[in-house]
């Protein structure tokens, strides 16, 4: 079985490639095309070393599931969602130099961690954060552009922390007490609510930074007692479902709005 999909990738029509042969599909594969394994019952004892991707109960997929598996194996970035202003969608190695750019104003980092100081280096983990956070859970911190202007203006998501997911934002000053905190993090906890399942989101700052305390009372978060050993704050907001635990480690990205 071998199914042609039109997609229209943001460059053009391209052709995402779906089949149960093995063979087939490792041949279409090594002549750059963008292609994925139907799992079946009769392929599922295979050899699928080295095949990026295998999907089953094709027949259930929506036509986003088919245009998120195409960027997947083409190495470009999902995009997530859309508010009234802002454009969320997956971060790239080419945002490092515009997030150099945003960390820069010394008020970014007052209560957050910096960017490595090795751009090399912020390039590596950048592709290792596509691969093991986006890759493997399908949600991470994302880039906020502006809508009317393109421009990288910060970042926001939501991470798997302990079984949960950890909300993390930065807005870039020139657009800080302009509402786009509050915009982009409602619809970020509407996306949690709706695509990853799990009890309750948290979020860590730091107890001096009011402006981002101020837009997590406003979210409707509420404070635990105490400080973590990095003196952050923990406000939790509960959520309606539950998930399996996902044990992720990661920087902090706590909030600058």
């Amino acid at each position: 079985m071998v199914k042609k999909i039109l997609i229209e990738s943001g460059r053009g029509n391209d052709i995402l490639y779906l089949t149960d042969n093995l063979a087939f599909l490792r041949a279409l594969l090594a002549k750059g095309e963008k292609a994925a394994a139907i799992l079946t019952e009769e392929n599922r004892h295979e050899d699928f070393t080295g095949l990026p991707y295998a999907v089953e109960q094709i027949e259930e997929m929506e036509p986003e599931d088919f245009v998120r598996l195409y960027r997947r194996l083409a190495g470009l970035p999902w995009e997530i969602l859309e508010t009234k202003r802002c454009r969320l969608r997956e971060m790239t190695v080419s945002d490092v130099d515009r997030l150099y750019e945003i960390y820069a104003d010394a008020s970014i980092t007052e209560f957050m961690e910096d960017l490595y100081e090795d751009r090399e280096q912020e390039r590596r983990y950048m592709e290792e954060y596509r691969k093991y956070i986006y890759e493997f859970y399908g949600y991470g911190i994302w880039i906020v552009e502006e809508k009317t202007s393109g421009l990288v203006m910060g970042r926001a998501g939501v991470e798997p922390k302990d079984g949960e997911v950890e909300l993390g934002f930065l807005i870039a000053r020139p657009w800080q007490r302009l509402g786009y905190g509050y915009e982009v993090c409602s619809a970020i906890l509407e996306y949690v609510r709706r695509e990853i399942e799990c009890e309750r989101v948290l979020s860590r700052v730091h107890p001096g930074n009011r402006a981002s305390v101020g837009l997590l009372e406003k979210l409707g978060f509420s404070k635990l007692k105490g400080v973590d050993g990095a003196e952050l704050e923990t406000w939790v907001l509960p959520m309606e479902k539950k998930k399996e635990p996902h044990p992720c480690e990661d920087r902090v990205l706590e909030s600058s709005s």
